[in-house]
């Protein structure tokens, strides 16, 4: 696995493929830095082995050239977090952009306009990724976010740096940390898979299940798994056509020696709403009118022992509707037992959209191992798959 290590980046300009798909408010300022922050450490160790960078990034899902969608509003954000100057061509191919970049000096930045204003970079287009590499000496991606998707700037232009490719210091880590999980992981093994569709997890279950020891199943998707053992549900989120699935993957599960472990109550609501009137029942017995919208106290002590057990722990997806704050303490609890787990040298990564947004919520994020940048890129890993944009680093 090739990664900045291998070269010497001394008067050679680098075009780096970085994920600055961040939220803007309504005055387009940046909300959420995360991505910027992340692609800090591959920016600065370029610029200190005397090179100079190029970025491209994509913002938001343009319909053609739009100024909503312009990184220049990002700019500044860049500049603080960086601690460097950043220059700006709002162009990312052609004339425009070549001339930037070639008037860009050692140690200097340059960002590229948002990538999908051009619809050749969704496509994959050949030329248009013919054009972006006449901007860098050697191709970096750093964008865990969009490895999964084979587009111009993240897969296809790797074929015209044959030799000058590698990964940057954010995707390396993304690599290492999820193969240390599925691949390289100290025993006891746990995923954590919460969320609200067994549908959306399945794939990522059947191909976990050769490589942990414990699988805990929380929030929505539980109950699934709850009727078809032939609890009662009430008014719960509930994939009825899966649970001919759900008892399968408990099968396997048994089968592979696979613990697995599910809620035993509930905090059950009579409204989905935060001011709802609640109460705690036994997960198999929820009555008609009620709704189980986070784990119980008996279920989140029970977590706690298994999560406090294993060595190797991948958390992807809350335990409850975190975003409404009576039905946040299952994901409260378990964050504060995966942090005790991580202090006692557990090696723990979180990854996926609500799992992240929930560990950043709470003051977790520094307290576990790892927190991927990638949702959806991370889910695919998990499953088995290989990306595109990791691929193409790798030929």
């Amino acid at each position: 696995m090739k990664t900045l290590k291998d070269f010497n980046f001394e008067n050679k300009k680098a075009i780096i493929r970085v994920d600055f798909n961040v939220p803007l408010n309504d005055k387009f300022e940046v909300t959420d830095a995360t991505r910027i922050e992340a692609a800090k450490s591959t920016i600065i160790e370029i610029l200190e082995g005397g090179g100079s960078c190029v970025l491209m990034s994509h913002l938001g899902r343009p319909k053609g050239k739009q100024d909503e969608f312009s990184l220049r509003h990002i700019v500044d954000d860049i500049k603080k977090i960086i601690g460097v100057n950043v220059k700006f061509v709002d162009d990312c191919v052609g004339e425009k952009a070549e001339e930037a970049v070639a008037n860009l000096e050692k140690g200097e930045v340059l960002l590229l306009e948002n990538l999908r204003f051009y619809s050749e970079e969704e496509k994959g287009d050949v030329a248009f990724a013919k054009q972006l590499s006449n901007l860098g000496d050697i191709y970096v991606n750093d964008a865990f976010g969009t490895a999964h998707r084979a587009h111009a700037s993240t897969t296809i232009i790797a074929q015209f740096f044959e030799g000058n490719k590698c990964f940057g210091n954010l995707l390396a880590r993304e690599i290492e940390s999820i193969d240390k999980v599925l691949n390289n992981s100290e025993k006891p093994v746990l995923a954590i898979l919460g969320g609200a569709k067994v549908s959306s997890k399945i794939t990522v279950i059947e191909n976990i299940l050769d490589k942990v020891d414990h699988l805990i199943i929380g929030g929505g998707m539980s109950f699934t798994f709850i009727k078809a053992l032939g609890g009662t549900v009430g008014d719960s989120i509930c994939e009825d056509d899966k649970m001919e699935l759900a008892l399968d993957i408990l099968k396997q599960a048994k089968e592979k020696g696979v613990e697995v472990h599910i809620p035993v109550d509930v905090i059950a609501a009579d409204d989905f709403s935060n001011d709802a009137n609640t109460q705690i029942l036994d997960i198999t017995k929820i009555p008609d009118g009620w709704q189980g919208l986070d784990a119980g106290p008996k279920s989140r002590e029970n977590f706690d022992v298994v999560v406090n057990k294993c060595k190797t722990i991948l958390w992807n997806g809350p335990l409850g509707v975190f975003e409404m704050e009576a039905f946040a303490g299952g994901t409260i609890a378990l964050g504060h037992s995966i942090d005790k787990a991580t202090k006692n040298g557990a090696f723990s990564l979180v990854g996926g959209g609500d799992s992240v947004a929930a560990v950043k919520q709470f003051g977790f994020a520094e307290k576990v191992s790892y927190v991927s940048t990638g949702g959806g890129a991370m889910l695919e890993m998990l499953e088995g798959q290989t990306l595109p944009g990791i691929d193409a680093i790798l030929k």
